[in-house]
């Protein structure tokens, strides 16, 4: 392992789920930045910026659905913790190199413990909402490499990819 303590903190002495206790912790402004992408046939990405997608806008209902989903990742993440009042920013933009689009996510929390698990969870759920909202053009579609950038804040300190 290359960061940190190797031992995984989700396991008990037996190999059992468990919560991590942050109950000890301090509590610290904590910041984390994700990334991913969505490849597609050029012609389905400007399909997506010329408004002609049978849904709607996706890239505007998938940066919604990415901020609804960072907030809910102790719901879909069983070990995760609920982290009320966390902040999430999602922001999806073209890519013609690609072609496709791409996702940033951004989630803010003072609390006692991280948001790395709720920047990755809005990421990946705004590329799965363009995937559904554009399915019907390109099934195609090629969500690729979701990854934390960067986190700050808490007991284990800073890092960037």
């Amino acid at each position: 392992m290359s960061d940190g303590d190797a031992r995984l903190t989700h396991l008990d002495e037996e190999g059992r789920p468990r919560m991590v206790d942050v109950t000890e912790k301090d509590r610290t402004r904590r910041t984390a930045v994700a990334e991913g992408r969505i490849v597609m046939e050029a012609e389905t990405l400007s399909a997506i910026v010329e408004g002609r997608t049978s849904k709607g806008d996706p890239i505007q209902v998938a940066e919604l659905a990415g901020i609804m989903a960072g907030k809910r990742t102790g719901d879909l993440i069983p070990l995760c913790h609920v982290l009320p009042g966390a902040s999430v920013a999602v922001r999806l933009a073209a890519d013609a190199t690609l072609p496709g689009i791409t996702a940033r996510a951004e989630a803010t929390y003072r609390g006692r413990t991280g948001v790395e698990m709720e920047a990755l969870t809005a990421v990946s759920v705004a590329l799965l909402t363009v995937y559904d909202m554009a399915k019907a053009i390109d099934r195609g579609m090629r969500i690729e490499g979701i990854r934390l950038l960067e986190k700050a804040g808490g007991a284990s300190g800073d890092w960037s990819a």
